[in-house]
């Protein structure tokens, strides 16, 4: 037969056969596989770009309505009775509270007022069609004024018209950087930032930030830095130009800020004074200016009526020394804006998508690059805010835009007169919730790493700047 041996085995030292008897082993034939098995072996598996298609191909069209224009969900489920009132007051609540808040970190940020105002008004409407959050509250926030101050003023002299068209660029090129990192879904990068090193990071931050306003209270100029020793050894030398009254009014304020603040956290039925605390510090500072005329203290000055125009963003020939920051802002965006929505998002069951926040985050800031806006992203304060007030929906973040736009229209002929130790107390009082030592304390008890992590992150932007500090709070790690 084919395919057996022509040869037999002896096995007669095989115990098992004690007889001494031949056997014949069998012999297995071999056998090929059938064509369609063979096949099945060799066939590689499908690519995760094969399963990516896969997915594609199976989305619905609405299902693509709702990636692209995360606000068709919640308008798909509206619930008119029970939403609109929430969402309004909220609304209205919020965007009063903007309104101080953005002139205040348009100045922190070296810039006009107004473009603090430009800065709340187009990215809340671009954020509220292409964010995924329905609490998160976007504009100017003081940490990354902070940034745009420390890179541009290295660059050009704030009065330099130059300076301005920096900072729109710099919005254009983070809301690029945000769309790709959405696209290419890198959102879980915040994993790798320990919370030590935010919390260090922030703290210190807040620090420089409060130092950075002194100018304002004292009636003399200071050197800006993102760093305390060239603050600290301006501010003393400059003492014998002391001023009492920007001084004592701006004072005054932060006692009311800050006070309304805590009556407002405390008492739930004082909820509103918390809210009312920036507005009222700004109508205060105005009605004494207007009655008194104080020589003393320096105001706001004139600012251009109507809404900002469409221009594209110019210098192209500063991006590489804007690359920079423009990461260090786009890693601000992950850490404070993802992580608040998610927290936001949990409490108020539902799930966003961390790619998708940066991919809104960026169209915000592009669209506001085109009309005059600065860097933005989401605030923490106004967020916390939005979400008291009963906030349901993106709905909320319209009417803040609206509240913008009718001051932008409207208003900006009563904003000539405020006090600017007035807007200084309103950032101060803002960044002294940033002062985490209380997370200090609580990491000397639990883990002495971590604990060195934050002392780290922290003295190292005290002393050497903010972009410095984070990097070495991260090679810590």
């Amino acid at each position: 037969m084919e395919g057996r041996p022509s040869s037999s085995y002896s096995f007669s030292g095989d115990p098992a056969n004690p007889s001494g008897s031949r056997q014949t082993p069998k012999v297995i034939l071999l056998q090929h596989p059938p064509p369609s098995s063979a096949s099945s072996l060799i066939r590689p598996s499908p690519s995760h770009f094969a399963k990516w298609l896969s997915r594609i191909q199976r989305k619905s069209v609405m299902e693509w309505l709702e990636l692209l224009l995360p606000c068709i969900r919640w308008i798909r489920t509206y619930k008119w009775r029970e939403y609109l009132q929430a969402d309004i007051m909220a609304g209205i609540t919020v965007g009063t509270m903007l309104v101080p808040q953005a002139m205040s970190y348009a100045k922190l940020a070296g810039l006009h007022p107004i473009y603090g105002l430009y800065s709340g008004f187009v990215p809340i409407f671009a954020y509220a069609i292409f964010g995924s959050s329905r609490q998160l509250a976007i504009g100017p926030v003081a940490l990354v004024s902070l940034l745009v101050s420390n890179t541009l003023s290295s660059i050009v002299d704030s009065t330099d018209e130059l300076y301005t068209e920096l900072a729109i660029l710099l919005a254009l090129l983070v809301g690029i950087l945000e769309c790709v990192m959405g696209i290419l879904r890198l959102g879980w990068l915040i994993r790798f930032i320990s919370h030590s090193v935010i919390s260090g990071f922030t703290t210190s931050s807040a620090i420089v930030i409060a130092l950075s306003q002194a100018k304002y209270f004292l009636g003399y100029s200071i050197t800006r830095s993102s760093k305390i020793i060239p603050l600290v050894k301006s501010i003393i030398a400059g003492a014998d130009k002391f001023s009492w009254p920007p001084f004592v009014m701006g004072s005054i304020m932060l006692a009311i800020l800050l006070t309304m603040k805590q009556l407002g956290k405390k008492q739930k039925k004082l909820r509103f004074l918390r809210v009312a605390g920036p507005l009222t510090a700004v109508i205060l500072g105005t009605v004494f200016v207007k009655i008194l005329h104080p020589q003393s203290i320096s105001v706001v000055g004139g600012i251009p009526e109507g809404l900002p125009s469409f221009s594209v963003p110019t210098c192209f020939d500063y991006v590489k020394r804007l690359i920079p920051t423009a990461l260090l802002i786009t890693g601000v965006a992950i850490l404070e804006s993802v992580g608040i929505a998610k927290a936001l998002a949990a409490k108020n069951g539902y799930e966003i998508d961390s790619n998708q926040e940066l991919f809104g985050l960026g169209v915000a800031n592009i669209c506001g690059s085109f009309f005059s806006a600065y860097p933005t992203t989401g605030s923490f304060s106004r967020s916390a805010v939005n979400n008291e007030s009963g906030a349901k929906t993106g709905l909320s973040g319209f009417i803040m835009g609206v509240i913008i736009l009718c001051a932008l229209q409207f208003l900006t002929p009563l904003f000539t007169d405020i006090p600017q130790c007035t807007l200084a107390a309103i950032v101060v009082s803002a960044v002294m919730g940033l002062i985490d030592y209380e997370e200090a304390i609580f990491l000397w008890r639990v883990d002495k790493r971590d604990f060195l992590l934050w002392v780290t992150t922290s003295i190292t932007t005290l002393f050497l700047g903010i972009e410095i500090g984070v990097l070495v709070g991260q090679w810590q790690m």
